[in-house]
């Protein structure tokens, strides 16, 4: 069922049609109107990691293992034109015209898929669901498909951080003893950022609330995060520089590394990965903290409704989810696989055996979490 959210943009880009059709972000898509060429573009809306993860190891492993493929990224940094990109898709939806990508990587997957904008996909299709816990399909809707997953965790300075928070309550705490020494990304810009953001709001909102926000729009319950704000908007006086939120993931693990921060948030998948490539020193360790815990999850894929490739996305997005794929995410960037681990090297099984992926705590739905990043804007920075 739409959200009158939804309905409402569904509305609004049928009266202005094709011109909002013509939107696009960085590269092209480069695809074939019928598909005979065999090419195809994955649209990411996401971090550089991500963007590595397609254009330096997926797509070149998959043209690999099917001869007469090309696969084209188009990448936006951050997801700095989501808006615009569902607008786009939208669009495309309801012209029927090609939206210029057949499988979109992104944050707002699961919203759009809520809309009815991307093909659904079941077990018969794409066999490899059948290895994927239930919970993280259904969470998908109808047509997200969740292809590697990861958490928020605290990372921490073991030169200036002896024993490191184990809650909340202790993490916020320790932000205001040790003024100067903790940040985390604008949230619209990272989801580490993100994830402490929905954290510190969580702590006053009651169980129910919590589900209904992290599963389908809820306008409504957003009064509840009041106070969170305020704790977060008290806190900038005790942030890096006295209220300096970086640019993105990657800038907040710059920090820490330079030792100009000794805490912060940041993604499990890239913490690892900067460890295994040198770009984070030994004495930076990380742990995850209690009551709530940082958020968590799968990342999730879908192939456009309107995308006249459908047989081909179709292939892709299977390979993405074979026991070569699942290992190449968890080699080159620590992504937890989503299929049973028994299917993969003894390497990955033994990197991820605590990893309860099914169980991680879910942020929030698209639509909230937007609505969350536009709020933070306006009620925390320089307040």
């Amino acid at each position: 069922m739409k959200s009158p959210r939804l309905i409402a943009s569904l509305a609004a880009v049928a009266a202005v049609g094709l011109a909002l059709a013509g939107c696009s972000q960085s590269g092209s898509n480069g695809s074939s109107s019928d598909g005979s060429d065999k090419t195809l573009t994955v649209f990411l809306s996401a971090d550089t990691n991500i963007q590595d993860l397609w254009q330096k190891t997926l797509i070149p492993a998959f043209e690999k293992d099917n001869p007469g493929y090309t696969v084209k990224v188009d990448f936006d940094l951050h997801g700095a034109h989501d808006q615009q990109t569902v607008a786009k898709l939208t669009a495309a939806t309801v012209q029927h015209q090609d939206p210029g990508y057949d499988l979109v990587d992104a944050g707002f997957v699961t919203q759009v898929a809520a809309s009815g904008l991307l093909t659904p996909v079941t077990a018969d299709q794409v066999p490899a669901l059948s290895d994927v816990p239930a919970a993280l399909v259904q969470a998908g809707g109808n047509g997200g498909v969740p292809y590697r997953g990861s958490s928020v965790v605290l990372a921490y300075d073991t030169k200036t951080v002896a024993t490191p928070p184990k809650t909340l309550a202790d993490l916020l705490a320790w932000i205001t003893a040790n003024p100067g020494r903790f940040t985390y990304c604008a949230p619209s810009t990272g989801g580490s950022g993100a994830s402490f953001v929905t954290t510190v709001l969580d702590q006053n909102i009651s169980t129910t609330d919590r589900t209904t926000l992290a599963t389908e729009a809820a306008p409504d319950l957003e009064s509840d995060w009041s106070t969170g704000f305020a704790t977060l908007a008290g806190l900038n006086a005790s942030v890096y520089q006295k209220g300096v939120y970086p640019n993105g993931n990657s800038q907040v693990l710059d920090l820490l590394s330079s030792g100009q921060i000794s805490m912060a948030p940041v993604w499990s998948d890239q913490f690892v990965t900067g460890v295994k490539n040198g770009q984070i020193p030994s004495n930076i360790a990380y742990t995850q903290i209690s009551d709530p815990s940082f958020t968590g999850g799968a990342s999730y894929l879908g192939i456009p409704a309107a995308s006249p490739r459908q047989a081909d996305a179709e292939k892709l997005l299977s390979w993405v989810l074979s026991p070569t794929a699942q290992a190449l995410v968890a080699d080159s960037i620590s992504g937890y696989p989503v299929i049973s681990l028994d299917k993969l090297p003894a390497s990955v099984q033994s990197t991820f055996k605590d990893a309860d992926i099914a169980n991680l705590r879910p942020g929030y739905f698209s639509a909230n979490a937007a609505d969350m990043n536009k709020a933070w804007a306006q009620k925390v920075p320089g307040k």
